[in-house]
């Protein structure tokens, strides 16, 4: 079980090995905690589902995880193509894997959720008041073999968008970003911390 406190992602520069790019991008950069990328071309991650294509292509910084926890991160973006993307990601392998942040579709920011298991799906959640560049924070945490994300917009509450199953021990946690239709995607990252997992109730204020 991870128990130590909140991990700053300025440790990301390079002073905690642990971390590693998942396709590293060309551009990238850390500076007073936070971390810049600008994604490279059609980069994505999905695994058949609708489209029928297999896309590895994203960029991830990771960091080994096993038993419960939470992880949390704050992210803001460029979101103007269809599908840019930002947010955090768990992974086992090429196969099994959860993404999760915002999306841009439809001419809007969506808070999303991937569960790849063998294959993927998607489920999105609109944000018709977010403005571009909003600052959202995201919180994932495992509790044995189920996985449950969160989002907020500015002061507002933690909303629960998702509550999934997903099995297996050790794994991969991190932030990820991509853009399958351009290149030059710019996102952000602020305060991740990797931690002790919240309270099981589901309903707490």
């Amino acid at each position: 079980m991870v128990g130590a406190p909140c991990v700053p992602i300025v440790r990301l520069e390079g002073v905690l090995t642990d971390f590693t790019w998942l396709n590293e991008p060309r551009n990238w950069n850390v500076e007073n905690g936070v971390l810049t990328l600008k994604t490279e071309a059609n980069t994505d991650f999905w695994r058949t589902t609708f489209y029928g294509f297999r896309r590895h292509s994203g960029h991830a910084r990771l960091q080994a995880v096993s038993g419960d926890f939470t992880a949390s991160v704050v992210v803001r973006g460029d979101y103007r193509e269809l599908y840019d993307q930002a947010g955090l990601m768990l992974i086992i392998d090429e196969t099994h894997w959860l993404k999760t942040g915002i999306e841009f579709t439809d001419g809007l920011m969506h808070f999303s959720v991937v569960v790849t298991n063998g294959t993927s799906d998607w489920s999105v959640i609109p944000l018709a008041q977010a403005q571009p560049n909003a600052e959202v924070h995201i919180r994932l945490t495992r509790h044995e073999a189920a996985l449950r994300v969160q989002f907020h917009l500015g002061d507002g509450p933690w909303q629960m968008a998702r509550l999934c199953p997903f099995s297996g021990e050790d794994a991969r946690i991190g932030v990820m970003a991509c853009s399958p239709e351009r290149e030059g995607f710019t996102a952000q990252f602020e305060g991740f911390c990797l931690g002790a997992p919240i309270s099981r109730d589901l309903h707490a204020s």
